[in-house]
């Protein structure tokens, strides 16, 4: 703990907070300003884009942080930035060209699902440019800064929202979702200091480092799919927009905890990867982080018992009627809490990207199977069974799938 505050970690901590909270505020605002019924179209085309966002710029930011924190000097880090930053933004609009095409023949159940898809198919240039800025500012060990990227995005976010779904609603609210990261990474993209002239050519930037952003990106789309499929199938098999919308957001204050986990692997991600190869050092850090997890488990699903009702009737009164659900959420999370959030991003650190990738494709798998006897026989309850189930399962799988090679990895360095 004393080493995640020395690296800034309190400054993430907080921003990240503050981040939640007012992405929580935002969230409850669009709900009061814009009807259940569109809201609901919007966030259905919306979680179709969220899940393809990771492979933006073909995963290339995945391989800027890991590959960016092997190399030492300052001019080969900014480098490799512009590498990234020139074949990721081509990759991005190959992406939503794509996108575009393959909806336009696709027959969606909701009406304006097509044009809301247009629309937030741009949201993934800005996304991609965000990301690899925020990845710099961590490589540069610039903790503070890459706090303040988080905090000045969620500001703008709620404006944006606020203004735009009261004057414009539905529209306004998809436009807001897409400048937010379009105007934040203007306003940060300075700071770093790039000379975009520069031509080094880097030897590491070969087939390897491809692959390896490529699988990190695959992961990623399918773990968010882990967690937007519910909200896909609940639309496909109930045919209900409304449903959509409450679980969307009795699932809001379960995923936005997620936040925590992810703090302390953006704050130090890129320092366990410069020690990857110090045993000592990486189980000393596994130790004291699931310790504190496990401890801040049992603290989070205590209070969401004794106050689900409360908690819920803050969203809307309406929503407690899903408690049981909501609690289901909380279990489930503690299996990130403890052994995902780790774990695989230490597979990642390790360059094992593609098992994380093969862990969440047969978790997939399994979530799509689970949910369509799940979902017709309990509704939104049956969604939340089979999240919580394969989160613990996916943690466990690469707690498990790591030690082993790790123990290979250790012993090729002998």
């Amino acid at each position: 703990m004393t080493n995640f505050l020395n690296r800034s970690g309190s400054y993430v901590f907080l921003a990240t907070i503050i981040a939640r909270i007012l992405s929580f505020v935002a969230s409850w605002i669009a709900l009061k300003l814009v009807s259940n019924e569109e809201l609901g179209v919007v966030l259905f085309a919306y979680n179709i884009i969220i899940f393809l966002i990771p492979i933006s710029g073909l995963g290339l930011h995945q391989s800027l942080i890991r590959y960016g924190a092997l190399i030492k000097t300052e001019v080969e880090k900014n480098s490799l930035f512009l590498y990234v930053y020139k074949k990721g933004m081509l990759a991005s609009f190959i992406l939503i060209s794509l996108i575009i095409s393959v909806s336009y023949f696709i027959n969606f159940k909701f009406d304006n699902t097509f044009t809301y898809i247009i629309i937030l198919s741009f949201i993934i240039f800005p996304s991609f440019l965000f990301e690899i800025i925020r990845a710099q500012f961590r490589l540069k060990h610039n903790n503070k800064t890459f706090a303040f990227t988080e905090f000045v995005h969620s500001v703008i976010l709620l404006v944006s929202i606020f203004s735009l779904s009261y004057f414009f609603k539905e529209i306004g609210y998809a436009i807001a979702l897409l400048i937010t990261p379009l105007i934040t990474s203007l306003l940060f993209l300075r700071k770093l200091n790039i000379d975009f002239k520069s031509k080094l050519k880097l030897t590491i930037t070969d087939f390897s480092f491809w692959k390896y952003g490529f699988f990190a990106s695959l992961s990623n789309v399918v773990t968010q799919l882990l967690f937007v499929i519910d909200i896909l199938l609940i639309g496909y098999l109930l045919e209900d927009t409304e449903m959509i919308t409450n679980y969307r957001y009795i699932s809001l204050i379960p995923f936005s905890l997620l936040f925590l986990p992810r703090v302390f692997m953006a704050t130090d991600f890129v320092v366990f990867t410069e020690n990857i190869f110090n045993k000592e050092y990486i189980t000393n850090y596994i130790k004291s982080y699931m310790l504190f997890f496990f401890f801040a488990s049992i603290f989070f699903v205590v209070f969401c018992w004794l106050f689900s009702t409360q908690i819920l009737t803050l969203l809307d009164p309406n929503f407690t009627q899903f408690v049981d659900t909501f609690l289901i959420l909380m279990l489930g999370i503690t299996g990130i809490y403890i052994f995902r959030g780790l774990f695989g991003n230490l597979l990642s650190s390790i360059g094992k990207a593609h098992v994380n990738y093969y862990i969440a494709s047969f978790a997939l798998i399994l979530n799509i199977i689970s949910n369509y006897y799940l979902i017709p026989k309990h509704g939104i309850k049956g969604a939340a069974i089979t999240s919580a189930i394969l989160m613990w399962f996916t943690g466990i799988l690469s707690a498990i799938i790591f030690v082993l090679n790790y123990k290979k990895l250790l012993l090729k360095q002998f």
